[in-house]
């Protein structure tokens, strides 16, 4: 492998595609530090949510920003739909994206390289990245698997309810007018539809090996 510049994973995709999963896998593999970038969306959320901030306001949810230090990242609740829905569509809004920006990017420049998993980490954060991975399934999967997370930690959820939130996420996150949801010219798809976690971590892992290979 060369070691030439730092290895950086950038690991992008829609709603319960397996992004994560793949992404700490990675990390574990290669020994680098991993970022959830969606986590620092929904910590936003979650300040918003908790602090009765109006989520329909740019301003107060760039403000919510400088509170995420407040939120444990570990904590439950930003895995919730709630939570989700208001991340989602906070996203969208610039200031907060400008906000969140230089964090990310700092933590990508690492002299021994990271692993970052979101929406924009090819095109934006990451754009140089070394080897970049745009993981994908179907709605209807993705929706599968969103329920049965939430089932695993006692939450109630209806299926056709989690199928159009997963739509309309996939809606917002593509239609944005700043750092739209989209594959990176130079990125490798890893459609998962059809795969269970096992099988997307070692297809995952050969797609780097060979882009690695490419790049020594």
């Amino acid at each position: 492998m060369s070691l030439t510049r730092p290895l950086v994973l950038a690991i992008d995709g829609p709603a319960a595609s397996g992004k994560g999963t793949i992404a700490k896998a990675l990390a574990r593999h290669y020994g680098l530090p991993h970022m959830d970038t969606g986590l620092l969306y929904r910590a936003v959320a979650l300040s918003l949510f908790r602090f009765g901030g109006d989520a329909a306001s740019e301003f107060e949810a760039a403000r919510a920003v400088h509170e995420i230090d407040k939120i444990d990242l570990a904590d439950d609740e930003l895995k919730s739909e709630i939570v989700g829905g208001i991340a989602s569509r906070i996203s969208a809004y610039p200031a907060v994206r400008a906000a969140l920006l230089e964090k990310q990017r700092a933590f990508a420049g690492q002299d021994g390289g990271a692993v970052l998993d979101g929406r924009d980490i090819g095109t934006v954060i990451a754009p140089d990245a070394r080897v970049k991975l745009f993981v994908t399934a179907s709605p209807e999967v993705r929706a599968e698997r969103r329920l049965a997370e939430l089932f695993s930690r006692g939450m109630s959820a209806h299926h056709d309810e989690v199928l159009a939130d997963i739509r309309a996420r996939d809606e917002r996150d593509m239609g944005r007018s700043v750092a739209p949801l989209v594959q990176a010219a130079d990125a490798m798809l890893l459609d998962t539809s059809e795969m269970d976690v096992e099988q997307a971590i070692s297809e995952a892992l050969r797609l780097v090996e060979v882009a690695l290979t490419a790049d020594a």
